[in-house]
């Protein structure tokens, strides 16, 4: 009989590495696939060309999705190719979003179906893709990442590489991710296809009880970092993905001391996740309540602009209230910009007169008796010892008011430049007050300023410590100073100084806090007792035991080191009081272990105590 002949077996895919990139994948896939995929490509391409000649300014970018279920059923449709089109419509200003998405819808349907009828194009525009993101819905914000950028102008690949990227942070530590962010230029439509990806991370310190918060955050960032590398490789994406990490406590820190870092963060940055405390404070800063920041003195002065037209268009209907308000509330915001705290109103004028006219010669006297006047006017009228105001009263007040108001915004133009060139001097001092305190720490105990620049480079760029950017950033902060001095320095130039001298104390603060980590973990004895475990921190003439440190409480004793080595009689304190000793001393001492101690760890963990090395 002859034989059957076998059903022949498809072959098999060639092993893919664990994170294949798109292109390995790509060339895994059968011919007849990549046929498929090539012809497909070709359309969307054609279709792409096509929108992008009509709408240039508003096409961000165009990609295929994934297959989708045929409608009322739970087959795939195969036929149709589905893409997403990403229309920016931040500059829309003759049309409202909805009107301006319904015409482009219309026209790009039109287009798809020219090109093939089975074309099936989703368009998302930006604000929409924002708002989901505030509203903590992420169904865009994954279906974008599924998909396969065809064209794009960098915000398909930022998203993309940032959604992958964060699902892969969620995955190992959701319990610690606060927030989320996308922010930089990307947000801000200042990007470019060579943008970098800004993303920021807010990691929960507040429940940490097993390592100190710097500990905590250097671990997670050294991973975090990792999968922003590994999220490159899988996506494909060349761009650098750009990851900023702050422990909730920093975070918290810094936007009490109106850090602009983080202020620019707050008002640009769009969530891709949050547990309910990024959009807070982002509507908090929107509303002005968080002060002294810009955000609050723009809203100020708006709102004496705004307040003061309805004055003139209602007039003595209005009465005097909102023109008191439209005075005062720009006057406060001037305070605030000298860092003075809004005033009460009977406090204002004499604050104005004493600080802007006689102090600093920055206003005339006038416009203080404008502002007293109005505020008179306004107290007359609500303790009744004065019963109306005549039109005309109105519309002399309105006159001075507007004259006023014209004068306080050249005030702030006046502050502003002060205050920028104050800036560059106290950033200076920053500058060098941390860099003697690195110094310190790596045993050089003086630097005179002539010398900052030879001394920053021989002791930590030379030797591998630092980065050589951080040098020529403070090249660029010295010759930013003695422009400050000779009186050259443009606005420009300020603003490139807050920037760089930013990343560059922030990497300092940092580099402090690891070096003083490993010091720390140097004047350390670890010891295991049964089933605890308890440290020995030992600093100059002071001892801290804690005597199990998975418990909650923390019992910490103190005790003495005597001159032979040995310890003295402990005593109990807290976890606060050791932080507070260790806060004090810039640099750890070296401490020696002499025999004696040996004798007193036992007495305070017992007989059965073994010391642990390389915990």
């Amino acid at each position: 009989m002859p034989k059957k002949n076998s059903p022949k077996k498809d072959s098999p895919l060639p092993k893919l590495p664990p994170n294949a990139t798109p292109e390995q994948v790509k060339e895994a896939l059968p011919k007849e696939v990549q046929d498929k995929l090539k012809a497909i490509k070709d359309k969307i391409e054609k279709f792409q060309k096509k929108i992008v000649g009509k709408f240039d300014n508003y096409i961000m970018g165009v990609s295929l999705l994934p297959p989708q279920k045929k409608e009322g059923t739970e087959e795939v449709d195969r036929e149709k190719i589905n893409v997403l089109v990403l229309i920016d419509d931040s500059d829309s200003t003759r049309l409202s979003k909805e009107a301006l998405k319904s015409k482009l819808i219309s026209i790009i349907e039109t287009e798809a179906k020219g090109v093939d009828k089975n074309l099936k194009p989703q368009v998302v525009i930006l604000s929409e893709l924002w708002q989901s993101c505030y509203d903590a819905k992420h169904e865009l914000l994954q279906l974008v990442a599924l998909s396969a950028p065809i064209y794009d102008k960098g915000m398909l690949a930022a998203i993309k590489i940032a959604e992958t990227h964060k699902t892969m942070v969620l995955k190992k530590f959701e319990k610690y991710i606060v927030s989320y962010v996308l922010a930089g230029s990307l947000v801000q439509g200042r990007a470019t296809k060579e943008s970098d990806i800004d993303v920021w991370i807010v990691i929960d310190d507040t429940d940490v009880k097993k390592m100190t918060r710097a500990e905590l955050k250097d671990k997670l960032r050294a991973i975090i970092i990792g999968m922003g590398i590994e999220a490159g490789e899988m996506t494909g994406i060349r761009n650098k993905l750009n990851i900023q990490i702050y422990i909730l406590t920093d975070f918290w820190d810094s936007l009490k001391e109106a850090n602009p870092i983080i202020f620019t963060l707050l008002r640009d940055g769009v969530p891709f996740f949050d547990r309910g405390m990024f959009m807070p404070w982002k509507q908090l800063l929107k509303m002005g309540k968080i002060k002294p920041s810009a955000e609050a003195i723009d809203m100020f002065m708006g709102s004496g602009e705004q307040l003061l037209q309805r004055v003139k268009f209602k007039l003595r209907d209005i009465g005097m209230e909102d023109v008191f308000y439209a005075l005062l509330t720009p006057s406060q915001a001037a305070l605030m910009m000298q860092g003075i705290a809004p005033p009460a109103p009977r406090e204002t004028p004499k604050l104005m007169r004493d600080i802007f006219v006689t102090k600093h010669h920055l206003l005339e006297e006038k416009f203080v008796k404008t502002l007293e006047k109005v505020i008179t006017l306004r107290k007359d009228l609500e303790h009744g010892t004065r019963k109306e105001v005549s039109g005309k009263d109105i519309d002399d007040i309105l006159r001075e008011a507007d004259k006023y108001l014209k004068r306080i915004k050249r005030l702030f133009t006046q502050i502003e430049k002060i205050k920028s060139e104050e800036d560059v001097a106290h950033i200076y001092d920053n500058v060098v007050t941390i860099i003697r305190d690195v110094m310190k720490m790596e045993g050089v105990n003086k630097v005179d300023d002539k010398d900052i620049i030879k001394v920053f480079e021989n002791e930590l760029v030379s030797l591998g410590k630092i980065p050589s950017k951080y040098l020529r950033m403070l090249n660029n902060l010295i010759k930013a100073k003695k422009d400050y001095d000779a009186g050259k320095l443009t606005k420009q130039e300020v603003e490139q100084v807050k920037k760089e001298s930013a990343q560059f104390i922030k990497f300092l603060v940092e580099y402090m806090q690891r070096k003083r980590g490993r010091e720390l973990e140097r004047a350390k004895i670890r010891v295991k007792h049964g089933k605890k475990y308890g440290e020995v921190l030992l600093l100059d003439t002071v001892a801290y035991i804690i005597h199990d440190i998975d418990d909650e409480e923390k019992s910490v004793s103190r005790a003495p080191i005597n001159k032979d080595g040995s310890l003295g009689t402990p005593v109990r304190t807290t976890l606060q009081e050791m932080e507070k000793d260790l806060a004090s001393k810039q640099i750890l001492p070296k401490v020696f272990i002499k025999e004696p101690i040996f004798e007193n760890l036992r007495d305070f963990f017992g007989k059965d105590i073994e010391i642990l090395i390389n915990y």
